[in-house]
């Protein structure tokens, strides 16, 4: 890619993430050229769909999924803190950008959804430290990792259409950690 490509490409994604963020998903392209000060032309001619651009945008975001299971895992404490650190980063991630919450936690399992990958990656992550904490001894029997993430899919989805701070998302987290965990 040329140098001014990669500039474009950059600065549309940069704009699209926090146009995102503000407007939520559904928020015109147009206007996101616009703030990118680049024609609509260039918009599409580097993401020829709305999916394509919301996944390059999210790549930065998808990137540091399996770094934040691991540093939960890593944490101090004992299993229901470093679940709780899972949790409380998952739903963080979930809620940056208005309005993923529902459409995540809604493509979790569908194979066919444009989120696919993104699912996958949280699903794996999430495995990761069930599973993790299943080896401590720690988890449930009949526990499974992609319905405890449903669970708190659901809870980033409240805080998100709800506009609730951490604080008061904390304590509907503990509720599923506490039914995770024996």
């Amino acid at each position: 890619m040329r140098a001014d490509a990669k500039r474009n490409y950059d600065r549309i994604v940069e704009v699209a993430g926090l146009t995102f963020r503000e407007k939520g998903y559904d928020a015109p392209l147009d206007e996101i050229a616009k703030r990118a000060d680049v024609g609509p032309g260039t918009l599409y001619r580097h993401f020829p769909t709305r999916e394509a651009l919301i996944d390059a945008v999210m790549q930065n975001w998808i990137a540091s999924v399996n770094e934040s299971a691991d540093k939960a895992l890593a944490h101090e404490g004992d299993a229901r803190e470093r679940l709780m650190a899972w949790f409380e980063e998952y739903a963080a991630r979930l809620t940056v950008h208005k309005g993923v919450a529902a459409k995540i936690t809604a493509a979790l399992g569908d194979e066919t959804s444009p989120m696919k990958n993104k699912c996958q990656t949280y699903a794996a992550a999430n495995a990761k430290v069930v599973e993790a904490l299943r080896a401590e001894g720690a988890v449930r029997a009949g526990v499974e990792p992609l319905e405890v993430l449903r669970l708190i899919g659901g809870i980033a989805t409240v805080a998100d259409q709800g506009n609730l701070p951490a604080e008061a998302v904390r304590p509907m987290l503990a509720v599923v950690a506490d039914g995770v965990l024996r």
